[in-house]
């Protein structure tokens, strides 16, 4: 087995302005995570879901991804409308929801100001990525959530992102390497405005279930 991926500390001191924002957010809400939000999942997964970064009030708050904010309640029970997960979620870490052939990461582990990473902050991120997909022996596709999640995928694999571009359930044959399929980020202001429906969300599900089944 590959060893264990490396996790950030919990004062990973690697990207200045998430410190100086996560040390605001532990005075304001101690009781909060306010620290990196490590991997949900099974190692020996052949799907690897990789988001954003975490949400202030979601897996800042509860040090699990998507849990407890917007994204998570269309990103989890769609996950288990797939067999992708079993249980039921109730948006907080101990519902006993359990990933099934699944793994949910973020290209970003520390929650950002306005929920927006920057480059420096998403390469200094990039090495628990890369981590991330060496430990997953059995891996097979990785669904990017969004643009940025994209480019860091494609980053910690060691591809050219102009060679590989982002588009709503695209599927990208890597060479060496698992697929990478894309969706339009699961987030209150896709899906508020339209650009990412429950029925699309589902689609791009649907069809990495019906790859991974072959």
């Amino acid at each position: 087995m590959p060893p264990l991926p490396r996790e950030p500390g919990r004062d990973c001191a690697l990207c200045p302005r998430l410190v100086t924002y996560r040390q605001a957010n532990r005075d304001a809400w101690p009781d909060w995570h306010n620290a990196p939000v490590p991997a949900f999942g099974p190692l020996d997964a052949r799907l690897l879901v990789v988001g954003l970064a975490p949400g202030l009030k979601g897996a800042n708050r509860t040090a699990r991804p998507f849990t407890g904010d917007w994204a998570g309640d269309l990103l989890y029970p769609s996950l288990l409308a797939h067999g992708f997960a079993r249980g039921a979620y109730g948006a907080r870490p101990d519902d006993g929801i359990a990933l099934v052939d699944c793994r949910i990461t973020n290209a970003v582990r520390c929650a950002p100001p306005a929920n927006k990473v920057t480059g420096p902050e998403t390469r200094a991120c990039g090495d628990f990525l890369i981590d991330e997909i060496k430990a997953m022996p059995n891996l097979r596709a990785i669904l990017a959530l969004g643009a940025v999640a994209h480019g860091a995928v494609l980053g910690a694999l060691g591809q050219r992102k102009a060679a590989w571009k982002f588009a709503h359930g695209a599927v990208h044959a890597l060479p060496g390497g698992p697929t990478l399929t894309d969706s339009y980020h699961c987030s209150r202001y896709n899906t508020n405005t339209g650009r990412l429906t429950e029925a699309m969300f589902h689609a791009v599900l649907r069809g990495l279930r019906d790859r991974l089944s072959t």
